[in-house]
């Protein structure tokens, strides 16, 4: 963590609007594609990334400086994430008619990275968050067992299954 961001939460904590809004702009493209990822949803991505950073602002005054704010950040916004997956799920389970499911875009074979996208969407949101967290947003396994508040067994358990399973899914 840099001497700026430091400086801003600092500010921030203090009730600046400015150093808010600096936060929001330096760590808005990774909490929104952190939740983008694990929902596969654009619209539900953005709400999850805002009442993510809005959860955080509110929890700003027992933030302890000496930590990064991204893995803090992250923490909320991937736990919001799998919230938002389970309940999608369980709605989706008992029939709730008014709950569409976006309609999945199309692609054209052989763009590799569409068709990870389309593979990773096909995982539950627990495989696909730590996916998220290890190879897109580049936190260890131990970082995202503490972000997660998760055994690292289980982290590395996930993750061999995600993998396992991304990998089927891209054969």
């Amino acid at each position: 963590m840099d001497r700026r961001e430091i400086a801003l939460i600092r500010d921030a904590q203090r009730g600046s609007v400015r150093a808010l809004e600096q936060l929001f702009r330096l760590h808005w493209p990774r909490a929104y594609r952190a939740a983008l990822l694990v929902v596969d949803d654009a619209a539900a991505a953005e709400d999850i990334a805002q009442e993510s950073f809005l959860a955080a602002v509110r929890a700003l005054d027992r933030f302890d400086r000496r930590r990064p704010f991204g893995p803090w950040l992250h923490r909320i916004v991937v736990n919001r994430a799998i919230d938002w997956s389970r309940a999608r799920t369980l709605r989706r389970e008992i029939g709730d008619a008014a709950v569409s499911e976006p309609a999945a875009p199309a692609r054209e074979s052989g763009d590799r990275a569409e068709d990870i996208v389309a593979a990773l969407s096909e995982l539950g949101a627990e495989h696909r968050a730590v996916i998220v967290l290890r190879y897109l947003l580049d936190y260890t396994p131990g970082e995202i067992a503490e972000l997660l508040d998760l055994p690292r067994g289980t982290v590395n358990s996930r993750l061999r299954r995600g993998l396992d399973r991304l990998e089927e899914a891209l054969r």
